[in-house]
């Protein structure tokens, strides 16, 4: 990762919004779904920016409002220099190619009437890499023993593999457009405990060797920790702190992110009984109608009188550690 670099995304002040509608014929919007309620945050070639937060929280949705299969409501996302919102045909296509995903349901995420050569040259064909169809064809026995499928599996179907296995595929297939920027939407929480490591470990060496950046979606922290450079901590559509793996996962500023880190399970028992946890009470709010102030303040066991009626300003109170937070 070259931090002097210029970012590879950005995204400034991401707003993305669900509208609800009533009716017989659904022609009155009632509210809103604040799925993704303003985010920012860059990501520099070659990095891993993790995005964690518990279900419901916006991750999912962010991850595909960035890569533009979600209008967004608001906001900008520039990979490579290019608007995802405002794209013409063309630049949405170079952007395709740039930018892929790997999604998080390994079973959903292939057709199960293509074969896998079908599947993973689909890219190639769509983007023109390859000038004939053995070009094509030899491309797709690179990609599938790259990810470590037998290239004699080529014309198989997606139900005569494992889920380990449809996981590989599924990252063939990204990696087929030859992409800078993988947007992994927590691509390890549907396979086996034992299958996780070896995926994990798959995709750290692809970036090393192909130079890749990624997003890296999760609900697994001690995971998150060791596959990414940065972290950001996302509660309700908001991300309330952001900082440097070490920093953040030694000294976590916001109350929410106190309190994930301390449910993180300790290998060490003395030390994982002599550790004070942060329980949290009440249950999340709704994302249709969101807490006023801080979106923490109703949980938040240090909450003040100011965090029900004022956001608290996004600030760096650390050197490359960002949060929202009146206490801190």
């Amino acid at each position: 990762m070259n931090q002097y670099a210029q970012p590879l995304v950005i995204v400034q002040d991401l707003i993305k919004h669900f509208p609800i509608y009533k009716g017989i014929v659904f022609e009155k919007q009632s509210g809103a779904v604040h799925a993704v309620d303003g985010i920012t945050f860059h990501i520099q070639p070659g990095e891993t920016l993790g995005l964690v937060g518990e279900s419901g929280c916006g991750k999912t949705t962010a991850g595909r409002t960035i890569m533009g299969l979600y209008q967004p409501t608001g906001g900008t996302v520039i990979i490579n220099g290019r608007n995802v919102a405002t794209a013409k045909a063309d630049d949405m296509n170079a952007i395709r190619r740039e930018a892929q995903m790997i999604f998080q349901d390994p079973y959903a995420s292939l057709n199960p009437r293509w074969t896998v050569n079908a599947i993973v040259s689909e890219p190639i064909r769509v983007h023109k890499l390859a000038k004939t169809d053995s070009d094509r064809s030899h491309r797709v026995v690179d990609l599938l023993n790259m990810v470590g499928i037998s290239g004699r599996m080529i014309n198989r179907f997606p139900h005569e593999f494992s889920g380990g296995q449809r996981q590989r595929i599924g990252i063939a297939r990204a990696l087929a457009s030859q992409p800078k920027f993988i947007v992994c939407d927590e691509p390890i929480s549907a396979l086996d405990v034992s299958i996780q490591a070896q995926v994990v470990n798959l995709l750290e060496d692809l970036q090393d060797n192909l130079g890749l950046t990624y997003l890296f979606i999760a609900h697994d922290l001690s995971m998150v920790r060791h596959i990414c450079d940065r972290v950001a901590v996302m509660y309700l559509g908001v991300i309330v702190e952001l900082a440097g793996r070490d920093e953040l996962y030694d000294h976590p500023l916001h109350p929410y992110s106190q309190a994930l880190l301390s449910a993180v399970p300790i290998p060490d028992p003395k030390k994982d009984r002599a550790r004070k946890r942060t329980i949290l009470t009440g249950d999340v709010p709704s994302p249709i109608n969101p807490p006023p102030g801080c979106r923490f303040h109703p949980r938040c066991p240090i909450a003040m009188t100011i965090c029900s009626h004022e956001a608290p300003a996004w600030c760096e109170v650390a050197s490359n550690h960002w949060t929202a937070c009146h206490a801190a």
